[in-house]
């Protein structure tokens, strides 16, 4: 590419499909310190908040998604959502012409449709690289697969759904994601390094269901003298903090991840496709509880992808009664070679170097 390197990276919503743009954002900054890079979000979407602290150069379109459910309140907001997509392509139009991107980066949601339709529809097509997180491909990916030059994917299962230009490349993980230091851990979550520990969060916000169930359970798995790390998320906090206790731990939000995880014997969690790429690239067992919620039921699919390797078990919050999850815990925990056996599979499918992977493709169609 003559002159400077201007690249769009158009993704968010979630922090799903956020944190992705952010970290390939990065690594292209870091090797290409002159690149101009130009993030695209939503007024809507976690990103109005995280641009402004992260302080990077962006646009926020007033769009969101299609609402699925049927009231009045979706049903106004999809009445409007013509007048917003007029609204962006206006935005966009003049970012198009003002910033001119060289390539296009399309992390999904909602809010990287537009962007990427604006750049495949010009005379001279821009190159679109795109990032999918989940095994199953979501909306933004279908649609515009025929018209990237490459896809970065995360899941085997999502290349053979998708079969144009796919390159396996795994989900980006926040740096330093597996340097945690047990010393430390040890200390800063004031347990023993001798005991076992299950590690159970919900996401940053944390889980009402996860913390409910947790909730039913967790003095019979202290009694067993059993360590619980148990990140509640900020809002539930104070309805479960009376539970702290030598063998639980209960903290409202985990800022250093990397500690958490190295001190985990076993996990239980999401399946969001961030929260397992950070499971396996530390190699841990994990129980995993999709969220049934999720979009496309991904988080199921994700889930399975880690079933099927033998790195995780599966339960659905559906029908899931306090005594099978009791249980499942403790059949796992107190079995070391299964534990062995689902660290060993959670590493193979472990990718840390998925950031440097998708750049260095992202590399070669800017050069």
């Amino acid at each position: 590419m003559s002159g400077d390197m201007n690249v769009l990276i158009a993704g968010g919503g979630t922090g799903g499909h956020l944190f992705p743009a952010l970290a390939i954002g990065e690594e292209i900054q870091h090797r290409e310190p002159k690149a101009n890079i130009h993030f695209v979000g939503s007024t809507f979407g976690l990103e109005a908040k995280v641009f402004p602290i992260k302080d990077v150069w962006h646009t926020l379109l007033p769009i969101r998604g299609l609402q699925r459910g049927f009231n009045f309140r979706s049903l106004g907001r999809n009445i409007l959502l013509p007048g917003r997509v007029i609204h962006s392509l206006i935005k966009l139009k003049t970012l198009f012409r003002e910033f001119s991107p060289g390539i296009i980066i399309g992390t999904g949601g909602y809010v990287s449709a537009l962007p990427l339709y604006v750049a495949s529809r010009k005379k001279e097509p821009i190159p679109i690289v795109l990032q999918e997180q989940n095994s199953f491909p979501g909306v933004t990916t279908r649609w515009f697969s025929e018209k990237a030059r490459k896809i970065c994917v995360a899941f085997q299962d999502a290349e053979n759904q998708l079969n144009t230009n796919t390159i396996l490349t795994g989900n980006p993980v926040r740096q330093g994601i597996m340097d945690g230091n047990k010393l430390k851990a040890v200390k800063e979550f004031r347990l023993d390094p001798e005991k076992k520990t299950v590690f159970l969060f919900g996401g940053s916000q944390g889980s009402a269901f996860l913390n409910r169930i947790m909730n039913k359970v967790v003095n019979n798995i202290a009694a067993d003298n059993i360590q619980v790390l148990w990140q509640t998320g900020d809002k539930e906090y104070d309805l479960y903090n009376k539970k702290d206790s030598e063998n639980v731990r209960l903290i409202p939000f985990i800022n250093n991840m990397a500690n958490a995880y190295i001190l985990a014997d076993l996990i239980i969690c999401r399946s969001g496709a961030l929260t397992l790429a950070e499971v396996t690239v530390c190699g841990k067992p994990s129980i995993l509880v999709p969220f049934a919620a999720a979009a496309g039921d991904h988080q199921t699919k994700n889930a399975q992808a880690l079933v099927n390797a033998g790195a995780a078990r599966i339960l659905f919050e559906k029908n899931l009664k306090p005594q099978e999850f009791y249980h499942t815990i403790m059949n796992l925990i107190h079995s070391k070679a299964e534990l062995d056996q689902m660290a060993d599979a959670s590493k193979k499918l472990g990718r840390p170097h998925a950031t440097q992977d998708i750049v260095d493709h992202i590399m070669e169609l800017a050069a």
